[in-house]
């Protein structure tokens, strides 16, 4: 018995022995040189054990970085390829904030313990001019790393063409291919644009769905990450990156937690996931640590990229809320600790340290506005665009934090003919930025229906847009502050900016006749100033009369405004 024993034991022995420890194996950096503000990336090379290599708690990659300055940076690293217990191939990309010598090493995690960890290594950085991340900065702009100023101006480019578009009047439009990320935001950056919203759904960058539809782009996954649905974000970020505009990122939609989206949902129990309903999906601590999954990946593969201006946690999460019958409803609290708890998973795993927002179509949310660790605000208005002035003030005193308008449109209903009022869709489409542009918010309103839009030439009116935002940057250095102006006629829409020593006065005469106004302005100045008339719809600049402050105000009287124009009045300091 006793040599049975001793050998039955020697051979459990050779097999521990000859099991493959888990270890980093190679490192490589792939760059010849590494910039500022620039990707650098790293091909790793690693043997582990794991059921899942996306699942951090089964196995996970970090690489602990050290800037110049003495920063450590945790930056998680996404797995390539490779199977369990042999050699697989692991990525990092990184993207440094700071010029000089950089310390690093890489580590590897199992259920959050460090199994093994690469000898300490170095790579120095050499500056560059790129502007770095955005970042907070007041109610009316973001900031980038250099200091630069930045407000956004754009659009929702919600997705791709869809192969069976639903809309009852523009399914051939809507169905067209080149409403496609390279042809819609190049247009959009040679036409003044900066900024743009899209969604991650079932039919368009589908990283997070096994199930992909109604595209031509993407293929059914088993894998966690869906294969296509990652090819075209990267390609996504690398155009961003090359146009030098900026996408607020809606992670998740309402669209896939309800009817036909939910049945093929990831985190749906029949699909893989833990959830058996929506509800569950914000309740179950399973489903929870599946999401953070997903948003550890986001940070690892595509983080690195400055293009990348917010991650929204969803778009129109009331509408998740109110998805099925009243007995089913989402309870607020429910909502609001979910953010809470995402939005401070992310602060605290984002190394970059990107904008987090979420959204929601026009019901609020109780405490949802409030949380810390989201750096904005924002919801969606339909046939009130007249209001959007009234309401960003409205949420940035209730909740003293930047409110954006991240849809807006004259109307909402894809299954009516918008030809029948074209007209006025288009003059909604220009009034919304003029009102963003005059109003504390740091992204101007972005209407939706982009196909309906570019058809009829309106991204151009972007340009006209730039161009006032453009003089505002220059004359006030970023900073704005709102003016009190008077308008004779109560029918005038007026608003007023006053940036540096510089006063811009926005006026839209929303009647069909010429009409003269008196208009006047609170100024504390008291030299001379010339007028510069700016027509919206031309593009042009007209000059003026010169006219003196009378007790404290600038008078500015009968002013010719014709019928359905608007205009920018800019003050400007008479200097000889």
């Amino acid at each position: 018995m006793s040599n049975n024993m001793n050998f039955l034991t020697f051979l459990l022995l050779l097999s521990l022995s000859s099991k493959i420890q888990p270890q980093i194996t190679q490192t490589a950096l792939i760059n010849e040189s590494v910039r500022q503000y620039q990707k650098a990336e790293w091909n790793i090379t690693l043997q582990a054990e794991w059921s899942d290599p996306h699942h951090s708690a089964d196995v996970a990659l970090d690489m602990e970085i050290t800037s110049p300055a003495g920063k450590i940076m945790i930056l998680p690293c996404f797995y390539v390829s490779g199977e369990s217990n042999q050699e697989s191939q692991w990525q990092a990309r990184f993207t440094p904030r700071e010029a000089g010598a950089y310390q690093y090493k890489f580590r590897l995690m199992d259920n959050g313990k460090i199994i093994n960890t690469t000898p300490l290594s170095e790579f120095s950085v050499s500056t560059s001019n790129k502007k770095g991340f955005l970042q907070p900065h007041n109610n009316w702009s973001f900031k980038f790393d250099n200091g630069e100023v930045f407000r956004g101006i754009g659009e929702n480019i919600g997705w791709e063409a869809r192969v069976n578009d639903d809309s009852r009047y523009f399914k051939e439009l809507h169905e067209n291919p080149r409403f496609n990320y390279r042809y819609m935001l190049s247009k959009l950056a040679a036409n003044g644009g900066n900024f743009f919203r899209t969604w991650m759904i079932f039919w368009n960058l589908p990283v997070d769905w096994k199930t992909a539809q109604n595209s031509h782009r993407y293929q059914k996954s088993t894998s966690r990450f869906n294969e296509s649905g990652i090819k075209r974000m990267d390609e996504l970020i690398h155009l961003c990156d090359s146009l030098g505009v900026y996408v607020m990122l809606a992670l998740d939609s309402h669209a896939g937690f309800g009817g036909s989206g939910w049945e093929i949902n990831s985190y749906n129990i029949r699909n893989g996931g833990f959830a058996a309903t929506p509800l569950e999906f914000f309740t179950l601590e399973k489903a929870r640590k599946q999401y953070k999954d997903k948003l550890r990946f986001m940070i690892a593969r595509w983080g690195y990229s400055p293009a990348i201006a917010a991650w929204e946690f969803f778009n129109e999460i009331d509408n998740v809320m109110y998805a099925g019958p009243p007995e089913n409803r989402i309870p607020d609290r429910v909502i609001t600790e979910w953010h809470r708890e995402m939005s401070e998973y992310l602060q605290q795993h984002d190394p970059y340290q990107h904008l987090i927002t979420t959204s929601i179509s026009h019901r609020d949310v109780k405490g949802l506005n409030d949380i810390p660790s989201i750096d904005f605000n924002q919801k969606h208005i339909y046939k009130n665009t007249t209001a959007i002035p009234k309401i960003i003030n409205q949420y940035l005193q209730q909740h003293n934090k930047p409110y954006v308008i991240g849809e807006f449109g004259y109307e909402w209903d894809w299954q009516k003919n918008f030809n029948d009022f074209g007209d006025e869709m288009d003059r909604d489409f220009k009034r919304g930025l003029w009102y963003g542009l005059f109003s504390p918010t740091p992204v101007l309103p972005m209407s939706w229906w982009w196909e309906f839009f570019e058809s009829r030439g309106m991204m151009q009116h972007f340009n006209r847009v730039r161009e006032i935002h453009n003089n505002m940057l220059h004359a006030g250095k970023g900073d704005y502050e709102p003016v009190p102006v008077s308008v004779s006629l109560k029918e005038i829409v007026a608003f007023g900016v006053q940036c540096g020593e510089k006063y811009y006065v926005y006026l839209y005469n929303p009647a069909k006749n010429e009409i003269r106004p008196n208009i006047s302005l609170e100024s504390k100045a008291e030299s001379p100033y010339t007028i510069d008339s700016y027509d919206c719809e031309t593009g042009m600049y007209h000059k003026l009369q010169e006219i003196s402050p009378e007790a404290n105000k600038l008078f500015l009287k009968e002013f010719e405004l014709a019928g359905k124009m608007d205009v920018v009045l800019v003050f400007n300091k008479f200097t000889k």
